[in-house]
């Protein structure tokens, strides 16, 4: 009867420790940020330093 009740205890206790199975580990999908690139950057500068240039040809040319 002791060995039955020994098998029994230890049952029991095998069976709690699985209970809840392996569960399939979840992942959080990474995050990446999207780098986005402005044509306006491209188009100001250049702008700007044509402007810069037209003032200064023209304040130039008005002197002689």
């Amino acid at each position: 009867m002791k060995k039955f009740m020994l098998a029994a205890a230890f049952a029991t206790a095998a069976s709690t420790a699985f209970a809840g199975g392996v569960a399939e580990p979840t992942m959080e999908p990474e995050v990446v940020a999207a780098k986005t690139a402005t044509s306006a950057g491209g188009i100001v500068i250049p702008l700007l330093l044509l402007l810069v240039v037209a003032a200064a040809v023209s304040s130039n040319g008005s002197s002689y």
